[in-house]
């Protein structure tokens, strides 16, 4: 079977492997305190270009979302996401049960709007009621989006005003952001999160970690007793050089976004290949995730060869699905999709 269902379907690079063999046997301080650790957080400082940052490690992206969103909301907010939004639609309700609701906008091609996100606010505070609602208290958005899209500058400084201005953070989930940093059609750099974002993470999963995503706070504005909230949720891991060492390897001779570069050539070729072959495109992704409709016979004919993940059903008779490339996708794996289709 060929694998295109998801980015993190292999382990992880073998770079990252050998910073993990190679200090493998040194002995350490746990929770974070060792020097892999310190040296992966200087790196990443110095990736993003700016010192005054605070970066701390998680293990996993719905971890790293509701832990996040958690210890910076008071127990009276909800936040802000697209209906399709991983946060509202892909995490078995972690936010909720978290004790705060997820406050829906809609998704266009996956992402939200300035101006809808404002109108639910201002439409929140016009409620003489609203004392008895749940508040607006953070906008949570995706970069790149649950549909490979992605914001443009322009984009995400409209949206960042809009959260100073009613004073609420702006946190983007980074979980695929190397592949959105290195495409070709994106114009934002990790400095440009830096200055429109109080909250976002760099994601190491799905690109060419075991496990692992950065958290990078960027104004001064980690929540107080971060680290013991962490620690609360279960989050924090004794070993924490297992993360960190892997950071350390990634932003090393720039590997994270030659890691993202490949995914997104890989990408190219891939959406290439299928439009030589007729397949239909959903939508014009510029990241790694690429989505075409199929007819569900063929569905059903492609799964006996190929994995891959059903996005929706636009009707009764077709089915999007996506075919995702990742940091270890080759050529040769997208000469036998060829043959397949």
């Amino acid at each position: 079977m060929l694998s295109f269902e998801c980015d993190y379907n292999i382990g992880a690079h073998p770079l990252v492997l050998q910073k993990l063999i190679e200090t493998n046997m040194c002995p350490q301080p746990g929770y974070g305190e060792d020097e892999y650790t310190a040296s992966a957080k200087q790196k990443i400082k110095a990736a993003c270009g700016r010192e005054g940052l605070d970066v701390h490690f998680l293990a996993g992206g719905t971890q790293t979302n509701r832990i996040v969103i958690d210890s910076m909301l008071h127990p009276v907010q909800g936040v802000i996401a697209a209906t399709t939004g991983h946060v509202a639609a892909h995490e078995a309700g972690a936010i909720e049960a978290s004790g705060h609701k997820v406050l829906c906008v809609p998704g266009h091609d996956g992402k939200v709007q300035a101006d809808e996100v404002e109108a639910l606010i201002k439409a929140f505070y016009k409620d003489a009621s609203y004392t008895h609602m749940v508040f607006p208290g953070m906008l949570y958005i995706s970069h790149p989006t649950e549909y490979g899209t992605l914001y443009t500058k322009a984009e995400l400084t409209a949206l960042s005003e809009v959260c100073r201005a009613y004073k609420i953070p702006l946190f983007v989930d980074g979980a695929r952001l190397g592949y959105g940093l290195m495409s070709k059609q994106t114009d934002v750099t990790l400095g440009d999160l830096c200055d429109l974002c109080d909250v976002f993470y760099i994601g190491g999963t799905k690109v060419g970690a075991l496990c692992g995503e950065a958290v990078v706070f960027t104004h001064s504005n980690t929540p107080a007793h971060f680290f013991t909230f962490i620690k609360q949720n279960g989050a924090l891991l004794a070993k924490g050089r297992l993360i960190g060492a892997q950071f350390d390897a990634l932003f090393t001779d720039d590997l994270y976004f030659k890691l993202g570069q490949n995914a997104i050539e890989m990408a190219e070729e891939l959406k290439s290949i299928c439009a030589a072959k007729g397949y239909k495109t959903y939508l014009d992704s510029p990241t790694n995730q690429q989505f075409f409709v199929l007819e569900n016979d063929k569905c059903a004919e492609l799964s006996k060869h190929v994995r891959f993940s059903e996005w929706e059903r636009p009707d009764e008779q077709h089915t999007v699905i996506r075919l995702a490339t990742s940091w270890g996708t080759t050529r040769q794996d997208l000469a036998a999709l060829a043959e397949v289709l």
